[in-house]
């Protein structure tokens, strides 16, 4: 008896050359709607699901595989005589091969304007029942669902070499098709739900591998998210330059996000996750050039990103340093030849949308933690003067974009700005003044009449001295230490501005 093989795909690539490879083997084909229209606009002879079943497809196409006709050739173990008894009794006849890959639920979900109804039109019943009865009898079952194994399937077909471990790989890949396609669907129905769910699946699709990890003794790739929707770094198209190194993506990550969290033009260059130069400012090239003198030393070799189209300009002007990366949602024609001129420079263009919704992960030795992501705005209106001199309306300003880039900056961050760019910060410290000291240094003489933000609160007065001492003349902080009152009045005492936000913006 030949083979038998079922072909119903919503990825049609590669699909008439497959079949009409089966069909020379010898294997008798029987497939579905669109899937069966391909194979025989290929000139191969396929034959549809009704029969194999002897009824109908029905209620537009959602029941058509359902069927024992079609499970029972599919599930039924060969070596038992029970089973292939029952097979012959029932006039049932032995399915061989299961060539299935599902609706395109996330490509479907992502456009613009998609209502429930549709995206629920586009959720595959048939397909993972199909998937999964014939991945659970891959002993005897072949199942393919990545159009990448259609060559090397027929030709272990051809040559007999369809052994154990080949089987098994296939039905492996098979149960992962299945469980990123329910992935996608959860979250899809998760938004709006604002709930941590009892039971936590997470979809990802591998980008691409990577040469190592964090350093050259760890192995490294990069998958993006079903979640993210083509959004986001994971969603990034890369138009010049090598391969993306693991933390080229990490950091270009935290570029992005410094960047796009900011209305007007915006200009962030990251080094080792951490913004050493940030600027916002009307003009593009002008937002470039105050980021970039934030901390030039420190941009050697760094990330930067806009949250812009680039424009010829603000290429020129980024060409003259070594970057590892650019990253910007759009690039001019010309601007895109300059930046090309740079041999070493990697270019990446964001998709739109986005804007960092949805969970965070972080993975812990045995699971992972997760929150919502720090994102939104902050309400400027709720902020309290707690000092007697109050801001002017320049540090005011300065005041709210030290805050906002205090939240890009490993705790505990500290942030001094002037004219809406980053002047200083100290990150990652274990106490919260030796990260002013950092701030302070790295400032200079700039640091006279800047404002700083603290993400999380003073504990102790010396903060504000030492900040005071370095010229620092307005603060904003969370507040709510014990020692409030005492860092207040020191703040009184040297005449400097402190205001109050309620929220803590800690990155660790």
């Amino acid at each position: 008896m030949s083979m038998r093989a079922i072909i119903s795909v919503a990825d049609k690539s590669g699909l008439g050359g497959f079949a009409r490879v089966l069909s020379e083997q010898g294997v008798e084909i029987f497939s579905t709607g669109g899937t069966r229209k391909a194979i025989t606009e290929a000139g191969v002879p396929v034959k549809g699901i009704s029969g194999l079943t002897g009824f109908p497809e029905i209620l537009d196409g959602r029941v058509k595989t359902l069927h024992p006709a079609v499970h029972g050739g599919i599930l039924a173990r060969r070596e038992l005589p029970d089973h292939m008894g029952q097979l012959e009794e029932h006039g049932i006849g032995l399915i061989d091969m299961v060539v299935v890959n599902l609706y395109p639920f996330v490509e479907t979900v992502s456009r613009e304007g998609v209502e429930l109804t549709e995206a629920l039109e586009n959720i595959d019943i048939g397909g993972p029942t199909l998937v999964r009865a014939s991945a659970k009898n891959y002993q005897h079952v072949l199942v393919v669902v990545d159009p990448g194994d259609y060559v090397e399937t027929a030709r272990r077909l051809g040559d007999g070499t369809l052994d154990e471990g080949f089987r098994k790989g296939l039905a492996r890949k098979a149960f992962r098709h299945v469980a990123l396609y329910d992935t996608a669907i959860a979250d899809y129905l998760s938004e709006g739900s604002g709930a941590f769910p009892d039971e936590l699946t997470i979809g990802m699709v591998k980008s691409q591998e990577l040469r190592y990890g964090e350093n050259p003794h760890q192995s490294g790739a990069f998958y993006a998210g079903t979640f993210s929707r083509g959004a986001g770094i994971g969603g990034a198209k890369q138009l010049w330059g090598k391969e993306l190194s693991f933390n080229n993506i990490a950091d270009a990550d935290a570029a992005w996000c410094a960047a796009s969290d900011f209305e007007g033009p915006a200009v962030a260059v990251v080094k080792h996750m951490n913004p050493c130069g940030l600027a916002n400012h009307e003009d593009l090239v002008e937002a470039y050039k105050r980021a970039l003198a934030g901390d030039p030393v420190s941009a050697f070799g760094g990330i930067v990103a806009c949250n812009r189209k680039i424009d010829p300009a603000t290429a020129e002007e980024m060409a003259k340093v070594f970057y590892e990366i650019v990253v910007a949602p759009g690039f001019d024609e010309d601007a895109l030849a300059i930046l090309k001129s740079r041999k070493n420079l990697r270019i990446l263009e964001m998709a739109p949308g986005g804007g960092g919704a949805g969970l965070e992960l972080k993975t812990v030795e045995g699971g992972f933690l997760v929150q919502t992501r720090d994102t939104g705005k902050d309400d400027i209106s709720s902020w309290r003067c707690v000092t007697k001199r109050g801001p002017s309306d320049k540090e005011m300003k300065d005041l709210e974009f030290a805050w906002k880039a205090a939240k890009h900056v490993k705790s505990n961050a500290i942030t001094l700005a002037r004219d809406r760019a980053l002047v200083g910060m100290g990150a990652g410290q274990p106490n919260r003044v030796n990260s002013v000291h950092l701030a302070l240094r790295a400032a200079g003489e700039r640091a006279v009449g800047s404002t700083l933000a603290s993400d999380a609160f003073f504990p102790f007065a010396d903060n504000v001295k030492l900040a005071a001492e370095g010229g620092v003349r307005a603060m904003v902080q969370p507040g709510g230490s014990v020692r409030d009152e005492e860092v207040i009045k020191a703040a009184d005492s040297l005449g400097v501005t402190m205001l109050f936000t309620g929220v803590r913006h800690f990155k660790h």
